[in-house]
């Protein structure tokens, strides 16, 4: 039996992960960065910020990752949405961004948005 495909993540901000996001969905692939709030080894539950959001982070998948509470990190895997409507990241990949510029990271998502809303819109140009 064949399996799916694995989808890559949506580049997201953490901004973008609300209840009317198009990105808040059950099962969507995303790609998030944030500075890690807290962890608990009991649980694997991470939590990142950027700004005033967070994001809950199961990594009990990410074994051999190195986590350390105040560095930067991005993460890729799927959406949970619990019963009460929190979000919590299943990730099945993480690494230490340290030293990204986040200022600029968010100006290359922006940037990143408008070329593939134009693309969209008139994809032969």
């Amino acid at each position: 039996m064949a399996s799916s495909p694995m989808e890559s993540g949506a580049l997201v901000s953490l901004q973008d992960l609300h209840p009317f996001s198009p990105y808040f969905k059950q099962g969507t692939s995303l790609r998030v960065t944030g500075k890690l709030q807290e962890f608990s080894v009991e649980t694997a539950i991470a939590t990142v910020v950027d700004g005033n959001d967070s994001l809950k982070i199961d990594t009990k998948n990410l074994r051999e990752l190195s986590i350390r509470v105040g560095s930067m990190y991005q993460f890729i895997g799927e959406l949970c949405i619990q019963p009460d409507n929190e979000a919590v990241l299943q990730a099945r990949v993480g690494r230490n961004v340290d030293g990204i510029d986040v200022n600029l990271y968010h100006q290359s998502l922006q940037l990143l948005r408008q070329f593939q809303a134009n693309h969209l819109k008139n994809p032969s140009a």
